[in-house]
């Protein structure tokens, strides 16, 4: 296993006993090894996370943390590690260093339990991955790569293989709204489908975690499985749990394909909190990820970035491609306490927010976005030469990344986004203190809202001119509708707030989507629903709606079904058996796109 530590006890810090106020963050675990517990208190030091431990023999152990200094220079998210009562003297997090191992000095352990505290010294981030206990001086390997699990694997006593937990009809990837949409379709056609989803929730961008609303069309289904409950999490959860063909496996993250040529075999995914790896089998998958998580571990080819003007016709289109994607954006809400609050000092913060004094923008509550807030001295000034949308803080101008890799840099593109805000409250704060002396944050999401990733290519790439022009595809399985909707980054001084946005309405109709858009153009068995669905940057602007992917995915599970019945794989439908699909995901979705081949 290379020169790693050979004995010695690895808690994990998911495995806690009890959080407290800490947070489960998993998120990043294909980044940075781990899910880990963040200390998110938006500048209030949470509750202690605690848990007890048993020592195997009495004897002086090496203590090393896995922690972020996610800020180096400055340290916000620092916190300190008791164990059996003593608090060592380390402070972990305010090391200027990355992910890595700490080490927190020695000390003599009795035999038998001792109790473990992670003690938040800031509200602001800490991050505790691991705690090694180890007899020898060999520091524990880093977490992200093969070596580094095989080993944590053997220290948390799990097995080296994923279990194999059986055949499914289907498997879904990614529980947002798309993937709840096919897996509800694909249990209700009679399939055996099993939902794989790397959150606790379900709903991606629209879930409690996030708050956006469903866009595009909608339909009966969609508008079903997106109802909110009081506390704002939608009732996707009770209407998978009432079919009895459908499994769900919440906080399963996907990490590893098994294929065979051009057909993917398996999935295997990781539990975030046991660490437990499991293996599905099933004839079809469907990647509802928003990430093409799928497709990345298969080799799929994908599309990536801002095609040419030239490449596709696009008038929407840059005149040169390049690697520019939609960037992330982090939600948040303030309010006004009955009495004083006070907020810490932030030049970290400030850094990235500068004078920045505009709290407009915010979530409301979920569902409902472009939420007004405190501002003094606003920054959107009126200027008759720009347009309306530009000059109000809308939610999304909140954002980030467009120009880093989404895969590798996720992390950073959060945490970027949180200095910002809490920089901007800051701001809001001390340059009129009388007025918001009450000010207080209601909420900060630490789960950002995703923007685009890669996107599949299948045997058709819709593009701008085939929404624009409503071109009528013999194989349109489902429609869409709404605005082409572009983010450019680039404002001279703020950098977490976009340059321009276009919302280019069209005529405002609904368009078809070809069947050929939503299967695999070189994987055999993979289809796709959601945003990375087969798409121009710029057509994938509008289809990337939430309920336009969701009519996609009613689609790919009625194709699922269809596989099945006649033992064939998504193009095999599309060659002998697209009426039969168009019938069915017509009954579901409410809209009929067949015509008369005449009519071609």
């Amino acid at each position: 296993m290379g020169n790693f530590p050979e004995s010695g006890i690895l808690v994990e810090a998911e495995e806690f006993d009890d959080f407290g106020g800490w947070v489960l963050d998993s998120q990043f675990d294909l980044e940075m090894g781990s899910p880990y517990l963040l200390a998110h208190g938006n500048g209030r030091p949470v509750t202690d996370a605690t848990t007890v431990i048993s020592i195997p023999e009495a004897a002086k152990y090496n203590i090393w943390v896995r922690a972020k200094d996610w800020v180096p220079g400055h340290h916000p998210g620092r916190f300190t590690l008791a164990v059996n009562g003593n608090t060592l003297r380390t402070v972990f997090g305010a090391n200027d260093l990355d992910w890595s191992w700490q080490y927190g000095g020695n000390m003599e352990l009795p035999l038998g339990k001792i109790k473990l505290v992670l003690h938040d010294l800031t509200g602001f981030c800490g991050r505790c991955d691991a705690i090694f206990f180890s007899r020898d001086d060999v520091a524990p390997p880093q977490a992200t790569h093969a070596a580094a699990r095989a080993w944590r694997r053997k220290f948390r006593g799990l097995p080296q293989d994923p279990v194999d937990i059986g055949t499914f009809d289907l498997v879904v990837i990614g529980g947002g709204v798309p993937g709840v949409a096919a897996a509800l379709t694909a249990a209700r056609l009679g399939e055996r489908v099993a939902l794989v989803h790397d959150r606790p929730y379900l709903g991606g961008n629209a879930s409690v975690e996030i708050g956006l609303r469903p866009r595009g069309v909608t339909g009966p289904l969609i508008d079903e499985l997106s109802q909110r409950k009081p506390d704002g999490d939608l009732y996707a959860s009770e209407l998978l749990d009432a079919e009895d063909n459908a499994t769900v496996f919440l906080e399963y993250a996907v990490y590893n394909v098994v294929q065979r040529n051009s057909t993917i075999i398996s999935v295997d995914a990781r539990h975030a909190r046991s660490g437990r790896e499991v293996r599905l089998t099933a004839p079809i998958f469907i990647d509802c990820s928003g990430r093409a998580i799928v497709g990345l571990l298969s080799g799929a080819e994908t599309l990536f970035g801002q095609e040419s003007q030239s490449e596709y016709g696009e008038k929407l289109a840059p005149a040169d491609g390049n690697n520019m994607h939609h960037g992330n954006t982090v939600f948040f809400r303030t309010r006004m306490a009955r009495s004083p609050v006070a907020f810490p000092h932030v030049p970290w913060a400030t850094e990235v927010a500068k004078d920045f004094s505009d709290l407009g923008g915010q979530l409301t509550k979920p569902g409902i976005e472009n939420g007004p807030g405190p501002a003094v001295a606003p920054s959107f000034v009126s200027d008759p030469n720009v347009p309306r949308r530009m000059t109000r803080p809308l939610t999304h101008f909140w954002e980030y990344g467009q120009w880093l890799d989404p895969y590798t840099q996720g992390e950073h593109i959060r945490d970027f986004l949180l200095r910002a805000i809490y920089g901007t409250f800051s701001n809001v704060k001390t340059k009129d203190p009388r007025t918001y002396a009450n000010l207080e944050f209601d909420w900060v999401a630490y789960v950002p809202a995703q923007g685009e990733f890669r996107r599949y290519k299948g045997d058709y790439v819709l593009t701008e001119n085939d929404i624009r022009n409503h071109k009528r595809f013999h194989d349109a399985v489902v429609q869409n509708e709404g605005a082409f909707c572009l983010h450019y980054p680039g404002d001279k001084k703020y950098d977490f707030r976009l340059k321009w946005w276009e919302w280019d309405e069209r005529d405002g109709k609904p368009y078809d989507i070809p069947f050929r858009c939503i299967y695999s153009v070189n994987i055999s068995n993979l289809m796709m629903a959601g945003k990375h669905m087969s798409a121009t940057h710029v057509a994938s602007s509008n289809t990337k709606f939430m309920g336009n992917g969701g009519q996609h995915a009613i689609a790919t599970a009625a194709a699922a079904h269809l596989c099945k019945k006649y033992s064939t794989t998504p193009r095999g439908v599309y060659e002998s058996h697209l009426s039969e699909l168009q019938r069915i995901a017509a009954t579901i979705t409410g809209t009929d796109c067949s015509y008369p081949r005449s009519h071609l």
